[in-house]
């Protein structure tokens, strides 16, 4: 029975792998032509805040800043708590926005329209199958590309202090986990590899946390952490937003007792 089970959700897992690929090649052809590809949220940023839209020149919303809008923002569509019927919502208002595109009723950030070319129907339309093929790819994006673009870790620095650290995780509702490392431990290059750098770690980590390195052999510790340091690399302090010790994990740790860790500190929604 259970080889039942593994077969069937492998096999559920290599159709949904499928349909996400099956809506990535589908948006490259249909929609890349108007939406350019990932660009970093802190890039973004820059280029609208910072440089009026002249530093990526923007004609519509990245392949992200649909994704989020789509699933995320306070107008997304359909409700996070039933996906089935959330999926076609998604599909039913990608057709609508697509063959009858509207201004007024984007869900898109207002502050960029301005930036934007208005949009035209696509012709000729999608099929009712791409559709809801595009409704899946949005709904998994998000997942599918932290899969496979790790982020990589903040490294504490002179120009980038706890205290930039702490401002940004009140400001996006994260924990902090500061690694102490150095370059020439062995234990810490293998847990990167083996534990850091996986799927799960990377999907909690990056849901609820801001993940950032210090390197011992070059740098002081930050708040007082110093004193609680067992002086064993890897050693990992989870802090709250304001910088209050919630724990504190010396050495180098196995995938599962990690992903339990996390899941320990894992902000509440």
């Amino acid at each position: 029975m259970k080889r039942i089970l593994f077969v069937l959700f492998a096999a559920v897992l290599a159709l949904q792998a499928g349909t996400f690929a099956a809506g990535k090649k589908l948006f490259a052809q249909k929609c890349s032509s108007c939406h350019a590809g990932y660009v970093p949220a802190d890039r973004l940023k820059e280029n609208f805040f910072e440089k009026n839209n002249t530093l990526l020149h923007l004609k519509a919303p990245t392949v992200n800043m649909l994704a989020y809008a789509i699933m995320r923002s306070p107008k997304h569509i359909g409700d996070p708590r039933d996906p089935e019927m959330r999926g076609d919502e998604i599909a039913a208002y990608l057709e609508d926005t697509l063959t009858h595109p509207q201004r007024s009723n984007t869900i898109c950030d207002p502050n960029f329209m301005k930036f934007y070319d208005v949009k035209k129907p696509l012709t000729p339309p999608l099929t009712e199958a791409e559709y809801d093929t595009l409704s899946f790819f949005f709904m998994h994006y998000k997942a599918e590309h932290s899969k496979h673009n790790p982020r990589p870790a903040k490294h504490l620095t002179s120009t980038y202090s706890m205290t930039n650290i702490l401002e940004e995780a009140k400001r996006t509702h994260k924990r902090v986990i500061l690694e102490a490392m150095s370059p020439t431990c062995h234990f810490c290059k293998i847990m990167e590899r083996d534990v850091i750098e996986t799927e799960p770690v990377q999907t909690l980590l990056q849901k609820g946390y801001l993940f950032v390195k210090l390197n011992v052999d070059k740098q002081m510790f930050p708040l007082g952490l110093d004193k609680v340091y067992k002086h064993v690399t890897p050693s990992f302090f989870v802090l709250d937003a304001n910088g209050t010790l919630e724990g504190h994990y010396p050495g180098s740790w196995k995938q599962r007792d990690f992903t339990m860790i996390l899941n320990h500190h894992m902000p509440k929604e």
